[in-house]
């Protein structure tokens, strides 16, 4: 259940109340075979060249729309601290891995090459929720459609821990 949106123009502020404990949360969105269902928007796939969900690990993932289209993204995971936080960044990069700059692949000339994520899990009466921050402007997320990809993803994370 989404309980508010963006707070600051300077970056993504997504809190979402799962109706399920802390450590079921956590693992859903730490385990790779449960990510594999769930982080990508409705209606999309993902695969990931590479996933070493560690501290100092890294991604290599491509998220595919339902018309073709590829969003190709690296980043590192720079923190995971179970049950209760993970940061990692998120780098537009290119079927090979290698960064690349946003406009050269359609995206807003306002989007960052790079932004940090960082997502803290909060048990409250059995229930847990999550704060979610991104390193990119509430107008530009909105724009680009990053921000209701994200609560379609969490929607989606919803419904697969409902589903275990």
């Amino acid at each position: 259940m989404l309980q508010q949106t963006l707070k600051s123009e300077k970056e993504v502020d997504i809190t979402y109340r799962f109706n399920f404990p802390r450590k079921m949360v956590f693992d859903a969105w730490s385990n790779p075979i449960y990510l594999k269902e769930w982080f990508a928007p409705t209606g999309c796939t993902i695969n990931f060249r590479k996933l070493d969900l560690r501290e100092g690990g890294s991604f290599h993932s491509c998220i595919t729309t339902p018309t073709g289209y590829e969003c190709w993204c690296i980043g590192t995971y720079i923190e995971i601290k179970s049950p209760e936080r993970i940061v990692f960044t998120m780098i537009n990069a290119d079927k090979d891995g290698k960064p690349v700059d946003p406009t050269s692949i359609g995206m807003d000339a306002q989007w960052p090459g790079e932004t940090l994520v960082t997502v803290t899990f909060k048990e409250e009466n059995g229930t847990t929720v999550i704060n979610l921050k991104q390193t990119v402007s509430e107008t530009v997320a909105k724009k680009t459609g990053a921000h209701p990809s994200w609560i379609e993803m969490l929607q989606r994370l919803q419904s697969l821990i409902s589903s275990l």
